[in-house]
């Protein structure tokens, strides 16, 4: 079997056959196919026909223009690098190209030498982002734990964590902002612990009437109150010889928190209305977004509940401390909206994921996966792009500015040439990572030698 790479396409648009043949001899090199097409028409069909990495196409044809190819190849696969050239160069038709996804606009005559270094870097950019796609497979693949994505210092802290104190726990305490995944920790602890073959039962605090609370948690005799039928069990006694998963019990009622508190105590469930005790054999995890203890200095949480659940404490870091883990999220969301959807969606191009990586996150990874939901469905062709992303993006806190987009969504906004859009992205890569240049070059998708190279480039040293 054949272990050679695939190679990288590269369509050349124009119609003057000179041109083609020229331009194909010139930028013959190992490992790229070139494809010419001297009709636009047929141009386009090639695009989708055969996926090129790249388009090099001339701006003046008769019956369709450069722009025209740009547009259509942007919206069949914005993830295409799509080079103009043109014997008439306005300012005006550049920023029109730069608005539209272009990726450069060269003035003719051009230099050859200069072209075969541009289309070079264009090759090895396809090259490295197919690389990326394989090694983040592999990754996802490696960095999944008990249904949760991380391969981040926290998570792996986290994850360490959770493995020594599943076999031995019987009250444990998930706190963390909401969207963090507390419920696939909780889960987790349940798969991994003596009692893993048990049934995992939640309860969600937050959602109980509270006079129904006990009833609800502990269950009732026939006839202990207005609409007591028959004897019930509790979701305690539901989940014995499993896991309890109390999830907000930040909201739970004082009266109820006292009566948790004995049950944890004497592992026995007192029906409401009922004289006699049963034993029941249960692990409870308790979450909640809230401070619980600012809730007992307010005196709405129990000190003695709070300290027998929280002999150890589990936090859900924040997305915003973690963002080393977006490229496996989005990939994970990408594979599993792919699947429901039925849409052949393979990832997300350069500039989604920047604007992705800037935003700050603050419904975690929960906001995460409604977005790529949401750009999953909107995308039309295998990559998602900016345009598909929901619009508080590209104007909400935390988001990078219209101005800084390139691709803004539909505006007259002026976006400036190729190296003022590089140039602020760099900068706001570097104040969202506070100047961490190790941090700035991984939100950037590129490496720390090639960001200090742009600094030195921008004069941002």
């Amino acid at each position: 079997m054949s272990d050679a790479k695939p190679p990288v396409s590269l369509l050349i648009v124009d119609d003057h056959p000179g041109s083609l043949e020229m331009l194909s001899a010139a930028l013959a090199q190992e490992g790229v196919e070139i494809l010419t097409a001297s009709d636009p028409e047929a141009g386009v069909d090639l695009i989708h026909s055969r996926r090129p990495q790249i388009v090099l196409t001339d701006l003046v044809m008769p019956r369709m223009s450069g722009l025209e190819v740009l547009e259509r190849t942007m919206e069949f696969d914005p993830s295409i690098d799509v080079i103009l050239m043109t014997a008439h160069y306005s300012t005006e038709s550049a920023v029109e190209a730069i608005k539209k996804g272009a990726s450069d606009y060269l003035n003719k005559p051009i230099s050859i030498s200069s072209l075969r270094e541009r289309i070079g870097r264009l090759v090895e950019e396809a090259r490295k982002r197919r690389r990326t796609l394989q090694l983040e497979d592999e990754l996802l693949a490696s960095a999944e734990f008990e249904g949760i994505i991380g391969r981040s210092p926290l998570m792996w802290e986290l994850f360490s964590k959770v493995r020594r104190v599943a076999p031995h726990y019987r009250a444990m305490l998930v706190t963390g902002e909401t969207g963090t995944g507390k419920d696939l920790i909780a889960q987790a602890l349940h798969k991994l612990s003596p009692a893993a073959k048990g049934r995992y039962v939640v309860l969600n605090c937050s959602a109980v009437v509270e006079t129904l609370f006990e009833s609800e948690l502990f269950g009732h005799v026939k006839g202990s109150f207005t609409g007591a039928t028959s004897d019930k069990a509790g979701l305690y006694e539901h989940a014995h010889g499993g896991t309890l998963f109390l999830d907000e019990i930040g909201d739970m009622p004082l009266a109820t928190q006292a009566k948790l508190l004995r049950v944890l105590q004497n592992q026995e469930v007192q029906r409401v209305g009922s004289l006699t005790a049963r034993k029941v054999d249960v692990r409870v995890v308790a979450a909640t977004n809230r401070d619980l203890r600012t809730a007992i200095a307010e005196k709405r949480f129990r000190e003695d509940l709070y300290y027998r659940l929280s002999m150890v404490e589990l936090n859900a870091p924040r997305l915003a401390d973690r963002k080393e883990d977006l490229p496996l999220l989005e990939r994970h969301f990408i594979g599993k909206f792919s699947a429901q959807y039925g849409k052949p969606i393979h990832g997300l191009t350069h500039r989604a994921q920047i604007l992705l990586a800037l935003h700050s996150w603050p419904g975690n990874v929960r906001e995460l996966e409604n977005v790529i939901g949401h750009a999953s469905m909107m995308a039309l062709g295998e990559t998602i792009d900016v345009r598909d992303l929901p619009s508080y993006l590209h104007s909400g806190s935390g988001a990078m500015p219209q101005t800084a987009d390139p691709l803004p969504p539909g505006g007259d906004v002026s976006v400036g040439t190729l190296e003022e859009q590089e140039r602020l992205l760099i900068l706001r890569a570097l104040e969202a990572s506070a100047g961490n240049q190790s941090q700035a070059a991984r939100i950037l998708r590129i490496g720390r030698d090639a960001l200090r190279y742009k600094l030195k480039k921008h004069n941002l040293q």
